[in-house]
């Protein structure tokens, strides 16, 4: 790799960063479209330095004093997503290359309208969802994540309806994406499938990681849970358009 394309991919990082630290979410979906859509390094790595990350950026952010977290909602959503990602896993050996263009597709479609759906409910829910729902959601999470590397959608679109703070938002989204990268980590080194390039991309772009997450822990930006709700909307919108692209393109060339 030159010089040129190393700068580009810590580019990449950079606002990958940004985004994750403001919303709780979103870091892989922009590092894995935007490595793709400059064609840097390929996606298979790309996707195992976003797990190494992702944990390094949710030790980063939550470091320090105790960070704003509601248990009810953390510990269902948590640990529903952890098994969801095991099922999931088992689902991407299982399935064919045809199920999972239509899997695919079908997620895009659902995002696009829990996006707007999310813009349109303008207003969170009065009252706090059952523990049902927050289980529901979190393996879905889990099982997305297992399947596509794509988790966050069902239980971004979830957690932004709730009446909490966006601090708790936030927070528990890095927390569950970490658990969910630490599992799928795990598992890729325990099918021997890690390899140098993967650590040294990793390790070239942790500093850039852990400074951006502590600078912005500790000069917050002031933006309004309005703001940000819109700022998801736009991400959602992005991973759900780019899904429907990618899959629809595999299911014509199938068809063809």
């Amino acid at each position: 790799m030159s010089v040129q394309v190393h700068l580009m991919f810590l580019g990449c990082v950079l606002l990958a960063t940004l985004a994750q630290n403001l919303t709780g979410f979103a870091f892989g979906l922009i590092l894995l479209g935007m490595v793709a859509t400059l064609n840097i390094i390929s996606l298979a790595d790309v996707a195992v330095v976003i797990s190494f990350l992702t944990v390094a950026n949710a030790l980063a952010t939550l470091g320090g004093p105790k960070p704003a977290l509601d248990r009810s909602v953390l510990m269902p959503v948590l640990l529903s997503s952890l098994l969801g990602v095991s099922v999931g896993m088992w689902g991407l050996g299982a399935l064919d290359e045809a199920q999972m263009a239509w899997l695919r597709l079908l997620l895009g479609c659902v995002i696009i309208i829990a996006s707007l759906l999310l813009v349109v409910q303008s207003k969170p829910r009065e009252r706090l969802s059952g523990q049902p729902a927050f289980w529901v959601s979190g393996a879905l999470c889990g099982l997305l994540n297992g399947l596509f590397s794509s988790g966050g959608p069902p239980l971004v679109y979830h957690l932004y309806r709730q009446p909490l703070a966006y601090e708790v938002i936030r927070n528990t989204l890095i927390t569950v994406f970490a658990a969910n990268s630490a599992t799928r980590l795990g598992l890729v080194i325990a099918q021997g499938q890690l390899h140098m390039q993967v650590i040294w991309l990793s390790l070239e772009a942790l500093p850039l990681v852990l400074l951006v997450s502590v600078l912005m822990r500790r000069y917050p930006p002031r933006l309004s849970l309005r703001t940000v709700r819109w700022l998801v909307f736009a991400l959602l919108v992005l991973a759900g358009a780019s899904l429907i692209v990618e899959s629809l393109g595999q299911v014509l060339a199938m068809a063809a």
